[in-house]
């Protein structure tokens, strides 16, 4: 399983939410370069990076951030956050991200997804499927759809991508355990899916609790940031995959 931490920027700086609520951020460092290079010097090789005022309905505002993090790192990006159009998806590809994290427009404007699929083939996004009990959230976590997680991800596989980060918002920033039991579930209909959980890592032992489930990749936040995981930790885990 692939440690995959998260960058989360508002304004240029590294935060992190509770429950996706834009009321309860707390500032982490105001230095996100400082913080991939971080995770790039303990062998981390991938990066999660979350434009949340893009996320927030504004348009690429912290472009310069993943900028300065693919130029001055190695670390294979994938970045998301308000991605609308063409020309944000070109745009980020540019700047460096490999991958572009995508959930709203998914559902919203299929027909353009399947055609950013055709034009930049299925390889280069990551689907995210941000769930509460089950149903799929989109536009910052602020708008229900009705969709149910497992139909999201037939749609996905129907696609030719088979592979998902999936973020169970009663969890996300509350470091209370990650979501188990709907990940074994979803594996359990879908065994060859690569699934990347999101969301609710507290300690060390939930990474191997993930990783037993059968999840391929964990995205890390505010475990790391609150150092209840610890780089040395990071590294011995990275040693054993």
């Amino acid at each position: 399983m692939e440690l995959i931490p998260a960058i989360d920027i508002m304004d240029g700086k590294c935060v992190r939410l509770a429950k996706g609520d834009f009321n309860k951020k707390t500032i982490y460092n105001k230095k996100p370069l400082e913080v991939a290079k971080n995770f790039e010097a303990v062998g981390i090789k991938r990066l999660h990076i979350v434009d949340l005022d893009g996320a927030n309905g504004q348009s690429l505002k912290n472009l310069e951030t993943l900028e300065h993090i693919a130029t001055h790192t190695s670390l294979i990006i994938d970045f998301g956050g308000g991605l609308k159009t063409t020309e944000s998806i070109k745009t980020v590809f540019n700047a460096g991200a490999a991958m572009a994290s995508v959930g709203s427009v998914i559902i919203k404007s299929p027909d353009l997804f399947f055609q950013w699929i055709n034009e930049f083939c299925p390889e280069k996004f990551l689907p995210g499927a941000d769930v509460l009990d089950k149903k799929i959230k989109i536009h910052g976590w602020k708008e229900n759809t009705g969709l149910d997680i497992f139909d999201f991800i037939k749609n996905i596989i129907q696609l030719n991508i088979n592979k998902i980060f999936c973020t169970d918002i009663s969890k996300d920033g509350m470091m209370q355990g990650p979501s188990i039991e709907l990940y074994k579930e979803i594996l359990k209909e879908f065994p060859s899916l690569h699934l990347i959980a999101s969301g609710g890592i507290a300690c060390y032992e939930d990474l191997f609790a993930l990783q037993d489930a059968g999840c391929t990749g964990a995205i890390i936040g505010k475990a790391f940031y609150e150092k209840k995981i610890s780089i040395q930790q990071i590294q011995n885990f990275i040693k054993k995959n």
